[in-house]
């Protein structure tokens, strides 16, 4: 019992010294632009593995005033249009995504041999940074509920222009590719500032799949999305 009950406390002690670690982590944030992320090494041991990083690392920080209002409100409107009025988490989103996944799954039971599901996260800007920013890409209730825990953890540090910023300037928008510079310049040949309200909305469509639109530029989907979001970002709020 005794072993059991050291091994238990050993236990409590790491998980405890991880929370204050990811303390640390968001409070430094708040005036200390972060190196990396989480996502970002993961993903360069990715590349450097399959092609020894032969393809540039592209990434360049670009203070909050730097990016265009247009790319602000392009991914505020795909990706979280609620962004100035939660709390870092949107519960109904959380469950109608969760009842998404459920009727998938259901569906791909019945018919085994069809197109895997796709898998529908609910996830606010805040709970991305959390994820990319600090934690693993796995996806486990265990992790996603330290992903709830940090995102209200972030709300609580930072405001919510410095949220997006970080936000911006870290997210893949490609392969090797990351942060709203890297990607108006590969894409573009531009600055962040300088992009026009099409090209902003079709930076924001790209978020969840970048590495396929990056090959895949002429995706009907991309440009349909692309237009459906340029006639909503006007109605987006910036913080």
């Amino acid at each position: 019992m005794k072993a059991l009950e050291r091994w238990l406390l050993l236990v409590l002690c790491a998980a405890v010294a991880l929370q204050l670690f990811f303390v640390l982590r968001i409070a430094l944030a708040v005036w200390w632009d972060p190196q990396s992320t989480s996502l970002q090494r993961s993903e360069m041991w990715r590349i450097w593995q399959q092609s020894g990083l032969q393809r540039p690392w592209q990434q360049q920080w670009v203070d909050y005033a730097q990016i265009s209002p247009h790319l602000k409100r392009a991914v505020l409107t795909a990706e979280d249009d609620g962004f100035v009025e939660h709390d870092g988490v949107q519960w109904e989103a959380i469950e109608r995504a969760w009842e998404r996944n459920q009727k998938a799954q259901e569906k791909a039971q019945a018919h085994p041999n069809a197109k895997p599901p796709k898998i529908y996260g609910g996830s606010t800007i805040t709970q991305q940074l959390a994820k990319n920013l600090l934690l693993s890409g796995e996806r486990s209730f265990l992790r996603k509920g330290q992903e709830l825990l940090l995102a209200r953890t972030l709300e609580a540090f930072l405001s919510k222009q410095r949220i997006l910023e970080i936000y911006l300037n870290n997210v893949e928008w490609g392969e090797g590719i990351f942060g709203a510079q890297a990607a108006a310049r590969h894409y573009f040949r531009k600055n962040a500032a300088q992009l026009t309200p099409t090209e902003a909305a079709r930076l924001a469509v790209m978020l969840p799949r970048p590495r396929y639109y990056e090959v895949n530029p002429q995706s009907r989907y991309l440009q349909s999305r692309t237009q459906a979001i340029v006639r909503r970002m006007a109605a987006t709020p910036l913080p």
